[in-house]
């Protein structure tokens, strides 16, 4: 029955797309009042996929010459912003006019630029400024996508970037080498956090132990939700240094257990009850997430959880995605977005055997799930 199902619906979307390619049916879908707005709609659609390149580098020229930062202070003329964003009065237009057609600015009274409703959410982002500015490294990688595909040598800002991913001896990372994928983590870390923690509450919980925790932005987070809860690190020995540091100026170490160490090789230290993955699967591909995730299970009691947050594909209002994390992976060199059932199935073989989808606010930025082990 779904065998026949499904050659009837493909029957019919085969149908569909006869008619869509048909000269005569465009120009009649054009001409009908019915059939235009679904036209008009599907040719943006197309404009936007052609143009993204260049909406993101406009979005890009905002947050690195801080207009959004500058318009906070109150709308401005594109005069009085030339000389503070260092550009001549023309271009300053051309910018602020390419920012008011992507809805990143208005117009305002008194031939004045103020921010738009999106624009004033972005300047009050500081992880969304973060990632905008993180994303030339990416593009980089992207100017020959088919050579990415094939896997030909093209492309190495984003491994560089991150270079645990290709180092050979993660461990020995320097602190130079791990400052700025620990800072960008740590700016971007509190928004995932704010989703997770109102996912899942850690008051129920007596210690966490953040793995692959970076700076120790998630612990902070989840510190100031559970006043009660003790916390634990484990990251490598450059990173755990920096964590240090945070945690110390957060007057968190007294709460706080450091432990440095390679999450694929050496065991994690035992103790919490409960353990975060948070955006780490998916930087890794299928038979170093099984090691990690067997690792994790070692480390738990069998009362304890595990909790994974990440962007996940196939959640609806988070289709984009799949997209982006297939080829941003694909440029770091390993991992892969992937499905709450395929990171189901990946629980499943390392051990755990309760596995639950939490519902998050803003699956666009992340998702989560919560695994038991089995007893």
């Amino acid at each position: 029955m779904q065998s026949d199902h499904q050659s009837w619906f493909d029957r019919l979307r085969a149908y569909r797309n006869r008619l869509i390619t048909d000269a005569g049916f465009q120009r009649w879908a054009l001409a009908n009042p019915l059939a235009r707005p679904l036209a008009a709609k599907g040719a943006r659609t197309v404009f936007d996929l052609c143009a993204g390149f260049v909406y993101s580098q406009v979005l890009f020229s905002c947050v690195r010459l801080r207009l959004f930062d500058l318009l906070r202070e109150g709308p401005q003329s594109a005069e009085a912003l030339a000389g503070r964003v260092s550009l001549t009065p023309e271009a300053t237009v051309r910018l602020l006019e390419a920012a008011l057609s992507l809805n990143l600015v208005e117009r305002w009274s008194g031939s004045r630029y103020g921010l738009s409703a999106l624009g004033a959410a972005l300047a009050a982002s500081p992880a969304a400024l973060a990632l905008i500015e993180h994303q030339p490294i990416a593009y980089a990688d992207l100017q020959d996508p088919i050579s990415l595909l094939r896997r030909d040598g093209a492309g190495r800002r984003v491994a560089e970037y991150w270079p645990y991913s290709a180092a050979p001896q993660p461990k020995e990372l320097s602190s130079e080498q791990v400052a700025a994928y620990s800072a960008l983590m740590a700016a971007s870390q509190p928004a995932v956090a704010e989703q997770a923690l109102d996912a899942y509450p850690m008051e129920r919980h007596r210690v966490l132990l953040d793995v692959g925790g970076g700076e120790g932005a998630f612990l902070a987070a989840a510190a100031e939700r559970a006043p009660d809860l003790k916390l634990m690190l484990f990251d490598l020995p450059a990173v755990t240094q920096r964590a240090k540091e945070r945690l110390g100026n957060a007057g968190l170490l007294e709460r706080a257990l450091l432990h440095s160490g390679d999450f694929l090789k050496d065991p994690l230290p035992q103790g919490a009850d409960i353990i975060s993955l948070v955006r780490i699967v998916h930087d890794h591909d299928d038979e170093s997430a099984l090691a990690l995730l067997r690792n994790v299970r070692k480390a738990l009691p069998s009362d304890g959880a595990l909790l994974i947050v990440e962007a996940m594909s196939g959640v609806k209002g988070a289709e984009p995605v799949t997209a982006y994390y297939s080829f941003y992976t694909l440029a770091m060199g390993r991992g892969e977005p992937r499905t709450a059932a395929q990171i189901g199935a990946l629980l499943k073989k390392a051990g755990f055997a309760h596995i639950r989808q939490l519902r998050t606010r803003l699956p666009l930025l992340t998702s989560a799930i919560v695994a038991w082990p089995a007893l």
